[in-house]
């Protein structure tokens, strides 16, 4: 079995290389190989078996990869354990990324943009980390100017896309866990607030987020509970949990693509002007 595992990695380091380059493909794969492997090092730590990363390869821009993922094949035991497994990938991802951050975004060049062909380049958001660190590594951008991101400025962005979708507080995902650990059977009110607020999104900003709304409302709606749902968490997980929360406003990107907007797509489809 350990086989497939491996084939997969190397599938996908192939895969990235051949969308980003050797660079984005090192930084990229380190920053989703932390990630799964702080679920898998909490799996074992709270005795609850669990497969190696599947990483899935997908040699196709924009990131040559669908991410990874384990498989836990047993029961959670309980809040702290759900806690602990769903905050250990997010937040070794994040750290992991940030110097690829760093390190990418002092290696990008400030470039004109003017005359520049549209379809040349792809436009990016911004997360909020990237925000705050632009101005201290390269100083004021001036207008008509975009940043080029270096690859592994680059890598670190979709490092902090994949931590921010991972970080929704709910379903099966990261932020599912840390939400239904932190509220117990109350976090179904989470995922009612974040269905409309990902809805709000998709109509001013970014239409991609209704793909996302359908596959949560069909997927996403109920969390399973473990073993003991009563004990609740204690303070210091309490405290990491409000950490998690900067770290998904750090990351979040409302509009990932902004150019990909219901505006933008009716006027293509000549419905408006």
């Amino acid at each position: 079995m350990i086989f497939l595992h491996i084939l997969l990695f190397l599938v996908t380091i192939i895969s990235t290389v051949f969308v980003g380059g050797y660079l984005y493909s090192c930084a990229i794969m380190t920053i989703l190989l932390c990630h799964e492997m702080g679920h898998y090092i909490m799996t074992r730590r709270h005795g609850i078996p669990s497969t190696l990363p599947f990483f899935i390869p997908l040699p196709l821009p924009p990131f040559g990869t669908f991410g990874a993922l384990i498989k836990m094949k047993g029961v959670v035991t309980d809040r702290k354990a759900l806690f602990d497994i769903g905050i250990a990938g997010p937040l070794s991802g994040f750290i992991v990324a940030i110097p690829f951050i760093i390190a990418g975004i002092k290696l990008s060049t400030i470039t004109k943009i003017s005359g520049v062909p549209p379809a040349s380049y792809m436009e990016l958001g911004e997360p909020l980390l990237f925000k705050m660190l632009e101005p201290l590594l390269v100083g004021e951008i001036p207008k008509g100017y975009e940043l080029l991101l270096h690859p592994l400025a680059y890598a670190g962005w979709v490092g902090l896309f994949v931590t921010s979708l991972n970080l929704l507080p709910v379903g099966q995902l990261d932020g599912g866990h840390i939400v239904y650990a932190v509220f117990g059977r109350q976090s179904k009110w989470v995922f009612y607030g974040v269905i409309f607020a990902l809805s709000i999104l998709a109509i001013l900003h970014n239409v991609g987020w209704l793909t996302l709304v359908i596959l949560l409302m069909i997927f996403g709606r109920n969390h399973p509970r473990p073993f003991d749902a009563e004990t609740a968490l204690d303070g210091r997980r309490k405290k990491l949990a409000v950490l998690m929360l900067v770290v998904f406003i750090l990351s979040f990107i409302p509009a990932p693509f902004p150019e990909v907007t219901i505006k933008n797509l009716l006027q293509q489809a000549g419905w408006s002007r």
